[in-house]
């Protein structure tokens, strides 16, 4: 690993956060959670799905397991799919986080042949990676070969003209506005091809 490789931002966004071990869900619970996120009684959420109250009552108490024909009308009545009686609900998912970055105010991570910008940096255990980056380099023979990394990655052109090399594409020139969206696992390289150097936009998938 050298300097010059933008891989060291995916581990400096990544330490940030601890991994979290997956939690067992308890069907009961997440049946009762979605009725009452309605605002429905148990004689109404039954009467919804078709189910004798008896019944809906001893699936959110855990004390009978339900056939995947009960499953279905479960589904039916609350209006969301089977897979999603299974799906607990991410606690992060709509927590009131927010970031704002002002202009030339991120972290400044400097390559031989970018200049970072972190943008975001505030907020931990992100799933994106998101910064703002200024394309020093003007040939491949100043990158150490290919970089790669884990995630999907997608690029948006600010100012300026590059070229992103790939590994399995033939070099594609882009412009302002231009964008591309690519699996980052496949070594991808880019340089300005402007007299000034190209300002783009990177936004990493963490996850």
């Amino acid at each position: 690993m050298t300097e010059r490789d933008p891989k060291a931002l995916i581990r400096i966004a990544r330490s940030t956060g601890e991994d979290e071990a997956a939690e067992p869900l308890d069907l009961g619970s997440r049946v009762r959670e979605l009725r009452k996120a309605r605002d429905w009684t148990l004689e109404q959420a039954a009467a919804r799905a078709g189910l004798a109250r008896s019944t809906l009552s001893k699936i959110e108490n855990g004390q009978m397991s339900p056939t995947y024909e009960a499953l279905k009308k479960l589904a039916t009545g609350l209006a969301i799919s089977v897979p999603q009686l299974f799906t607990p609900p991410q606690r992060d998912q709509i927590n009131g986080r927010m970031s704002v970055t002002r202009s030339d105010e991120g972290a400044a991570h400097a390559t031989a042949t970018y200049e970072h910008e972190l943008l975001a940096e505030g907020l931990t255990k992100k799933k994106m990676l998101p910064y703002r980056a200024r394309v020093r380099a003007r040939s491949m023979d100043e990158f150490d070969g290919w970089v790669r990394h884990d995630g999907e990655e997608f690029l948006y052109v600010l100012t300026g003209v590059i070229r992103l090399y790939t590994e399995f594409y033939e070099p594609v020139e882009m412009r302002r506005g231009d964008s591309a969206y690519y699996d980052a696992a496949m070594g991808h390289n880019v340089i300005s091809v402007s007299q000034e150097d190209a300002t783009i936009l990177w936004v990493t998938s963490l996850a």
